[in-house]
């Protein structure tokens, strides 16, 4: 082989590598280009869909919220008033307990009292056998 059957090989080989290199600049390109159209499309579709989408779930988890603030504060003022009523039925409930007691023990004393009473005047005469 001569040199110039090795120079066209060289050639040869130096235009392929060039086609090859724009070959792959030309491939870069075109992916660059679909990753711009594909960036856009996302961009788009967020601007469109998800962002009105956020801002209902937004308004949404902002009313949850306030609602379940006033649930609290609902909860809040009828457990107050459950203590409130309870407390005033075990006063009311102490005084009625008083009330009876004191008039069963009036009753009971009577009851006492009369029985005795009858005891005494039913009951033979214990008197010391005093003669004089």
């Amino acid at each position: 082989m001569d040199l110039g059957t090795t120079n066209l090989f060289l050639g040869i080989l130096a235009v392929v590598s060039l086609l090859e290199l724009l070959g792959f600049i030309a491939a870069a390109f075109v992916a660059y280009r679909l990753y711009s159209r594909a960036y856009a499309l996302v961009e788009g579709l967020e601007e469109r869909q998800v962002a009105p989408a956020m801002a209902r779930v937004n308004a949404i988890l902002d009313d949850v919220k306030d609602v379940s603030t006033k649930v609290h504060e609902e909860t809040d003022r009828v457990d107050q008033a459950i203590r409130g009523t309870i407390d005033r039925v075990d006063e009311t409930a102490d005084r009625v307990r008083n009330n009876v007691r004191a008039r069963a023990n009036r009753a009971i004393g009577l009851v006492h009292g009369i029985r005795v009473a009858i005891e005494t005047f039913l009951a033979p005469e214990r008197r010391p056998n005093v003669r004089a």
